[in-house]
């Protein structure tokens, strides 16, 4: 991306250096009180955006480059939200440098310095990232093992990344820091899950040493018409689990929800249904409940 004093964009928001607004006559008080105003949105120390309603998210990475260093990219979280694989936010931007560039100190900005090489950058919104293999495999490597999983279902879900796209790239982490663990995860995405619980949920059947659970299953009706489609389970023993969010849901889709259970049950499917509760603080209840589920649908 060009590296300019002053940047426009086509929503009408303008990214300006404080040195130039200096150099224009703005003297230090006013450029403060357009910021107490609203007038002025400062991005980071130095680099302010003026313009008409909130600024995006692009807005703010074109003025924050504006004083990072020409080597740094976007990456990590951040670099994810702009290709369609967000699934952990943070509210800083993330940027990464180059082995052996200096690591500018910017408040309220994560910048990191890069030990595999970054290669050559994708441009997404005129915004400079990190491929988004190289990308997804950061995230994998350095979160938490439910949520890497997650990152990883997102980026094939994404179609910016392809299971051997992400193997390929994990070969240029070795040794690195969690490594290991985006190698076993690797194998086990799947873009099918459509949401950050879901993934969850199917790792932790998974690391419960239960089989491998197959991922949206549809059920036919009695005329072979897909009716129902569910998260996950066992279509061979018609045991399903899913991630339950009822608390949030309205009435009618309440009811609408025991009708698909009633249904299901009807023609003989053990559903289990979990909630953020289980998934976060007692794991182990999931894959209790769920074994308990296949061993008794085995036994017929």
């Amino acid at each position: 991306m060009a590296r300019a004093a002053r940047a426009r964009h086509a929503a009408g928001v303008d990214a300006r250096r404080y040195t130039d607004l200096r150099a224009d006559g703005w003297g230090r008080g006013r450029v403060e009180h357009a910021v107490r105003s609203g007038a002025l949105h400062r991005v980071a120390r130095g680099a302010l955006l003026s313009g008409i309603g909130e600024p995006t998210l692009v807005d703010k990475l074109q003025a924050l480059f504006l004083v990072l260093p020409p080597a740094a990219v976007i990456g990590f979280h951040t670099a994810a939200e702009l290709y369609g694989f967000g699934v952990l936010r943070s509210r800083r931007p993330h940027i990464v440098v180059p082995a052996g560039t200096p690591v500018p100190d910017i408040r309220g900005v994560a910048t990191h310095q890069a030990v595999v090489p970054i290669g050559a950058p994708v441009v997404v919104a005129g915004l400079p990232c990190v491929p988004p293999d190289r990308c997804a495999i950061d995230l994998a490597r350095t979160s938490r093992r439910l949520d890497s999983i997650a990152i990883l279902d997102a980026a094939l879900r994404s179609g910016r990344c392809s299971s051997q796209s992400l193997a390929e790239e994990l070969w240029r982490h070795d040794g690195l820091r969690g490594v290991r663990q985006a190698r076993e995860l690797v194998p086990l995405a799947d873009p099918r899950a459509e949401c950050r619980q879901e993934s969850q949920l199917r790792l932790v059947l998974i690391d419960g040493l239960l089989a491998v659970p197959q991922v949206q299953i549809w059920v036919d009706d009695e005329w072979g018409e897909p009716r129902y489609r569910l998260d996950l389970g066992y279509e061979e023993l018609k045991v399903a689990g899913e991630y339950d969010g009822s608390s949030h849901l309205d009435r009618d889709r309440m009811r609408g929800d025991r009708h698909r259970h009633n249904w299901l049950a009807s023609r003989g499917w053990v559903m289990r249904y979990f909630t953020d509760v289980d998934l976060y603080r007692r794991p182990p209840y999931i894959v209790a409940t769920m074994r308990d589920a296949i061993a008794r649908a085995s036994r017929g």
